[in-house]
């Protein structure tokens, strides 16, 4: 069994920078109206990716878990 990636975007801190986006497009995009849209429970072999991403986030705005 593998381990259970979380992302969690504070939508109220996210300014729509799109670091993430560049950093994980497999997980982060924009939708028709310039709002950030995510899989909230991306596939594990994304893990780094996302952290790099989230790190990316000039205001801090998501938070990655792993879980078992």
């Amino acid at each position: 069994m593998s381990a259970t990636v979380n992302v969690t975007v504070d939508m109220n801190l996210c300014e729509s920078h799109g670091q993430c986006v560049f950093a994980a497009p497999e997980v982060f995009s924009f939708d028709d109206d310039d709002y950030l849209v995510y899989n909230a429970e991306p596939d594990s072999a994304l893990y780094d990716k996302v952290v790099k991403a989230a790190a990316s986030c000039p205001v801090r705005a998501i938070t990655v878990e792993k879980s078992p």
